[in-house]
This record gives C-alpha cells, structure tokens and sequence, in this order.
C-alpha cells in the first residue's frame, strides 16, 4: 500500500506477447522504454500494475457485431494462451497484480478500479500498446473517473507512428501530462 499525499500508479497496459511481442512493436524500442519505466517506478515504490486483454475460453464476450471482434480474430486472446502472457522483456516481479481486461480500455470489464481505489491512487501514469487503442481508451476512462494523469510517450507506440505523433503531441496534453521516461523518472526525485 503507498502512502503520502501523491499516491501514483504506473499502468503497464497490453504488453502481452500477442500485441508487444508482434513485428509492428518490435523495432520500435517501446519494450525497452516501458521496462526502464517500470525499472524507475520500483526503485521510487510506485506500484506497478499489469493490464492484459484476455477472453474466457470460447471467447463469449464477444458480441458477433462488437467492434472488438475485429481486433480479437487478429490473434488467439484466451486467457490462458501463451499470446496473454506479459512479455518477458518487461521482467514482471511476482506479487505486481495483473488485471484482464474485456476490451479495449484497462477499465471495461475488469477490476482495474477497485484495485487503484486499494491503493488509494489518485494519478496514472500510463504506459502501453497502442496509443490508438488501450492508452488512448483507458486516458479517456481515467479522466472521467478524475485521476491525474501522466502519458509516458516513448513508452507507448501504435502502428502506425502518425497516429501516435498527433495522439500524444495534440490530444493526450488536454487532459495529461507527456513527458518521456527520462523525464518522468527525473521527476521522481
């Protein structure tokens, strides 16, 4: 449990092997920068919490006209499937919570906020792939939901890097900060 009056969390979100581990993540250096974020908010005791999307066997979220259905037939979600798994660049500890997600947003089907409500948390910082899809849902959630809010640039990506460029230098900063992961840790101080 943190105590002291800033209570900060650091969302780790989707960098499970079936979306991280893909060709589109892997030359972008988003794994690297997200371990050195996970790295810095240890060694401060800034909890880190793991967000994966997963489905129960059979997948019976799915709704047959759901939007995420599109997204789930790109790569087997079953919970228990090796793709679900935190990649083993980031170097999960035991003992950090991992929360399973229903859709896109950190938040939609799972218990993402009585967890950060455990830990009295009052600011994100958000971590994660792709900017397009989890960050930027799980931001606009979070927002409604008054947490201060941090977007960690380097350490997010999206497929496509225009996207990503406009996400993080014209709409995160309406309603977070975006700073880089040096930035951030130097913050940390």
């Amino acid at each position: 449990m943190m105590t002291g009056a800033d209570r900060t969390v650091l969302l780790a979100m989707d960098f499970q092997n079936g979306i991280a581990g893909g060709e589109a993540f892997a030359s972008s250096g988003v794994l690297e920068r997200a371990r050195d974020a996970v790295a810095a908010a240890r060694q401060k005791n800034v909890p880190v919490v793991w967000v994966r999307v997963a489905l129960r066997e059979g997948q019976p979220e799915l709704a047959e006209t759901a939007s995420f259905a599109r997204i789930a037939a790109h790569g087997d979600l079953d919970e228990s499937h090796a793709s679900t798994s935190i990649h083993e660049t980031l170097n999960r500890q035991h003992g950090e919570p991992i929360v399973t997600k229903r859709r896109i947003s950190a938040f939609t089907g799972s218990d993402l906020e009585v967890l950060l409500r455990g830990y009295g948390a009052q600011s994100l910082v958000l971590a994660g792939v792709a900017t397009s899809g989890v960050v930027l849902s799980t931001l606009r959630q979070a927002a409604d939901l008054d947490f201060e809010l941090t977007v960690l640039t380097d350490a997010c990506a999206d497929r496509d890097p225009e996207v990503h460029r406009v996400l993080t230098e014209k709409v995160f900063p309406m309603q977070a900060k975006v700073l880089t992961v040096d930035d951030w840790t130097a913050s940390l101080s």
